[in-house]
């Protein structure tokens, strides 16, 4: 047993102060102060001065991910390692099923990846890469049976993972049937490749140009697009992944506005960083940042307006979208062609403390900082209230988060498996103190306590925000 005292336990309802008593891999209590137990044979960890909040869940990650003839350099090992670390005790990965092939056989490709692996526990949305008869009476099955409830699919990328609007259409009938949500690459990729070739052509090859040939207006058209293709399907789930612009986010509060089934992530990268500052940094520097969707424009409202979205809860979740590549040898494939730099960056480590900055600028409260890293992602995708909440019969998978430290982000001290950080120099006013994951302190006094292998397999349920 552990006891956590004299903290303040922080949740979608505020923040109060608590004791919590842990027994086993679960949380068995919770006391007002000075309640708990006197005395017994437990642990006793001291919060004073803390914070305390459930895990967080990160429910868009990309570990060992294929992708521009390379693979994402964090492994299920080194990824959700580089997670706990910061605080997240709970990632959702995507396995992938590519056109031609077996969904199943995409699933248990990933079941592979990770098995055994993982330090943190796991659950995986699925990629569908092709639409057909077959895959889409595979939703069925892994929504029935094997805690598969949510499918992405992609505007973009034609060749790759692109689906067309009539695929895309047959996949939301299908998931408005068997409870499923549709996640969606909201881009119109065969017009972002238009403006790759032309730019290419006129001999841009930078890596700022990758986010000059992919627009706001694709990714609001996609966006708008794919909202009344989920509405043709009786109004079908929709989550709209990494969303970065102004104009996206207004089809997304509109659609909500109506009482539609519509909801939107948005990842650290579009909250602080932009396409001049990063993107357009000298020389190659930039092929750091290039990500899709990209980063945007510094000289437009849009980091302030996806601030206000999450404030107003038309933005629900902030993921990372980890997909991380080293800058020699990966990254460096762009050179001279942007459009062959490996597409992903890497934060897995950081989202609980770069969300918490928002917090201390006054962009945030605390109840809606725990709302957006763990209690919305575990409800949005079928893990509440085993995850993201502290509660009586939830994993203890809990967060000492201490306001008065700080944190300072560095390719130095960070622990992705990256030869670089997108987060070079930044720094934090709070860290993560201490990190349990089902009741096993794996993170305590600037020490690692955990192991590969303690992560385990995560079945989903439907959705929470749906009737």
């Amino acid at each position: 047993m552990i006891l956590i005292k004299g903290g303040t336990v922080i949740g979608p309802t505020g923040a109060i102060p608590a004791e919590v008593l842990v027994v086993g891999e679960q949380v068995s209590a919770v006391f007002a102060p000075g309640q708990g137990p006197q005395e017994g044979d437990f642990e006793t960890l001291d919060a004073t001065g803390k914070y305390v909040i459930p895990g967080g869940v990160d429910a868009h990650t990309h570990m060992e991910l294929p992708f521009g003839g390379t693979f994402a350099s964090d492994t299920f090992d080194t990824g959700t390692r580089a997670a706990a670390w910061g605080g997240t005790t709970t990632i959702i990965d995507f396995a992938v099923q590519r056109t031609g092939e077996v969904v199943q056989d995409g699933l248990a490709a990933w079941h592979g990846k990770a098995d055994g692996n993982c330090h943190i526990d796991y659950a995986f949305h699925m990629i569908l890469g092709g639409v057909d008869d077959e895959s889409l009476k595979a939703m069925d099955t892994l929504v029935a049976d094997e805690g598969i409830t949510s499918f992405k699919l992609f505007m973009a990328y034609p060749g790759v993972f692109y689906s067309d609007d009539g695929q895309i259409l047959r996949a939301m009938q299908k998931a408005r049937d068997n409870g499923a949500m549709i996640m969606m690459h909201a881009e119109n990729g065969p017009a972002i490749d238009v403006l790759v070739k032309q730019a290419l052509e006129r001999g841009e090859t930078d890596p700022i140009h990758h986010g000059l040939t992919r627009p706001e207006a694709l990714e609001a058209e996609a966006t708008s697009r794919a909202i009344w293709l989920a509405g043709v399907a009786a109004d079908c789930p929709l989550y709209i992944v990494h969303l970065s612009a102004s104009k996206a986010l207004e089809q997304v509060a509109a659609a909500r506005d109506l009482g539609r089934n519509v909801f939107a992530e948005t990842c650290p990268q579009y909250l602080y960083l932009t396409l001049e500052d990063q993107l357009g940094a000298p020389g190659f520097e930039g092929a750091k940042w290039v990500c899709s969707t990209p980063l945007r424009s510094k000289h437009e409202t849009h980091r302030a307006d996806l601030w206000r979205g999450l404030r107003s809860n038309d933005l629900s979740v902030v993921s990372t979208d980890h997909c991380p590549f080293c800058f020699k040898d990966q990254k460096e494939l762009g050179i001279g062609d942007f459009s062959k730099i490996p597409n992903g960056i890497g934060s897995v480590e950081h989202r609980v403390d770069l969300l918490y900055q928002g917090v201390v600028d006054g962009k945030l409260s605390l109840a809606r900082w725990v709302e957006t890293i763990a209690t919305t992602p575990a409800r949005m995708f079928g893990l509440y209230p085993r995850k993201g909440i502290i509660a009586p019969g939830s994993d203890a998978d809990i967060v000492l988060y201490d306001p008065a430290a700080r944190t300072r982000i560095s390719v130095e001290n960070h622990h992705m498996n990256m030869d670089h950080s997108a987060w070079e120099g930044y720094e934090i006013a709070g860290k993560v103190d201490t990190v349990m994951s089902r009741g096993r302190v794996i993170v305590k006094d600037g020490a690692y306590h955990g192991a590969k292998g303690h992560g385990q397999f995560v079945r989903r349920g439907l959705s929470d925000y749906l009737l």
